[in-house]
């Protein structure tokens, strides 16, 4: 689908999701601006300045920005961290109300400084251009991060049916590996996959979670050793560490609502819609996670789910035998090919947009013209997704890596608001979306991921320096390229 070249400029917006912790990045102009083609998971598509998201609109997408494929994988991880059940579900719960305060903040943040360009033009105009990027650039490699985790994901789950025994890490990260390079190649050659495949992922997401939901009505399949665990010998600091590791793995499969900051300028009657779509969506998001997660509670068992291999074929093997195991597998492998295939073509996009506005080097805008390649970009984020699962080649590695790298992005860009609110003052009252509860909201969110990235440099060190440094080599490469343009 070519965007027609003959629409003027101030009629034209473009929303395209980067699922994930990723962009949802906004064009606004004609078709040479905004040359994306059908297979990117397009939201909104506005030919009329006039048209607004109304409040089923905004629910939709805040679903539609949240709900990934972490939710088959990291209830595991968050069982694993927990001490006791409760400490489980409290971090579902905890993390659904981070999410809603998040949401409103980065609403807010929208409707206060409404512009084209998202992170970048904030961070720059609450902070400064180094800050803005080496935070875009920390943003980009977390997005890589997640990338190879939710491969690591379907390397999981292929694993079961192509192997008889549980294969090593190692193999499981040459399947994750394989994929991103057969998508890199596929997009490279310029293959336009049409954008009913896209559709199939939501299908199977939206399939999978009816089904381990429906597990829950048969009784008969449910695990018998749950026992009620006491946590009276554990002392204070375990039981923190323990919550703050289990939020962690909630935290990243809660993702996606902070692209909430594209909407301010396009909601219709924001002060009404924004706080209602955004809590209706969590509301629905938080009921979702906590029936699945209650489902592996109740089907697998809690200590039996902190070791369990694929948990959702799991579910699926106890309701439809070993067949449904396969098929569970299958399904939720292509669902994960996907699901690369959008992040390959998104973020390379990304780097052309920064690279446009000078802060990427111009060989990032190098297209192949005749297949419509970002070529550079495309090779380079490619390439920080294989080398990230070289170096984390498990799941829970890259998602303290990725997370860790979150933390810095989630805390420092909902802080912009302190700023925005002192100069933008002049726009109190006159009708954009504010906070009801600041600065409590705002507070609470950047409080909970300076907690959670607290949390992983203590359970886990060497990538809480590694996430340290790489912002801090960024910020340095600013003022070395500044420096050289002089």
């Amino acid at each position: 689908m070519e965007i027609p070249g003959n629409i003027g400029l101030e009629y034209f917006t473009i929303l395209i999701r980067d699922k994930g912790s990723g962009f949802l990045i906004k064009m606004t102009g004609n078709g040479q601006d905004c040359n994306y083609n059908e297979d990117t998971v397009l939201i909104l598509c506005s030919m009329d300045k006039q048209q607004k998201l109304n409040l089923f609109d905004l629910t939709m997408i805040v679903i539609g920005l949240v709900i990934g494929l972490g939710i088959f994988r990291t209830s595991k991880d968050a069982a694993a961290a927990a001490l006791t059940p409760s400490i489980f579900f409290g971090a579902w719960i905890v993390g659904g109300i981070i999410a809603f305060c998040g949401a409103l903040t980065y609403a807010e943040i929208g409707s206060r400084y409404p512009v084209t360009g998202g992170y970048y033009k904030i961070f720059s105009a609450a902070y400064h251009p180094s800050i803005a990027f080496a935070i875009n650039c920390v943003i980009l490699i977390s997005n890589a991060a997640s990338l190879s985790g939710v491969a690591l994901i379907g390397s999981e789950y292929i694993s079961q049916v192509a192997f008889a025994h549980e294969p090593s890490s190692f193999i499981k990260s040459m399947i994750a590996m394989s994929a991103i390079i057969a998508f890199y190649g596929v997009n490279m050659l310029g293959l336009k996959i049409s954008s009913r495949v896209l559709n199939i992922l939501m299908v199977i997401k939206v399939g999978m979670l009816l089904i381990i939901i429906a597990a829950l009505f048969f009784p008969k399949l449910y695990h018998s050793s749950n026992e009620v665990v006491s946590i009276h010998n554990s002392g204070f600091w375990a039981i923190v560490l323990s919550f703050g590791i289990a939020l962690k793995a909630a935290s990243f499969t809660y993702g996606g609502y902070q692209q909430t900051i594209n909407f301010g300028e396009e909601i219709e009657n924001p002060v009404r819609n924004i706080p209602r779509g955004i809590f209706m969506g969590i509301l629905i998001i938080v009921a979702l996670y906590l029936s699945v997660s209650y489902s592996y509670y109740k089907i697998i068992g809690f200590e039996e789910l902190k070791q369990a291999k694929g948990i959702a074929s799991v579910v699926a093997e106890k309701m439809f035998g070993e067949t449904g195991r396969y098929v569970a597998s299958i399904l939720l492998f292509i669902a994960v090919l996907a699901y690369v295939n959008v992040i390959l073509l998104s973020n390379p996009r990304v780097m052309y947009a920064m690279s446009e506005d000078g802060i990427l080097p111009g060989s990032f805008r190098k297209k192949d013209k005749k297949r419509d390649v970002l070529t550079v970009s495309l090779t380079v984020f490619a390439s920080i997704c294989v080398i990230v699962l070289f170096f984390a080649d498990t799941f829970d590695k890259i998602l303290s890596f990725s997370i860790f790298l979150d933390s810095i992005g989630m805390a420092t860009s909902a802080a912009t608001i302190f700023v925005l609110r002192k100069k933008t003052k002049h726009l109190d009252g006159t009708g954009i979306y504010t906070i009801k509860f600041y600065p409590l909201m705002p507070i609470v969110f950047v409080a909970t991921y300076i907690f959670v990235g607290t949390m992983i440099a203590v359970d886990n060190p060497r990538y809480a320096i590694i996430g340290t440094s790489v912002f801090l080599v960024f910020l340095a490469l600013y003022f070395i390229i500044k420096r050289i343009r002089k």
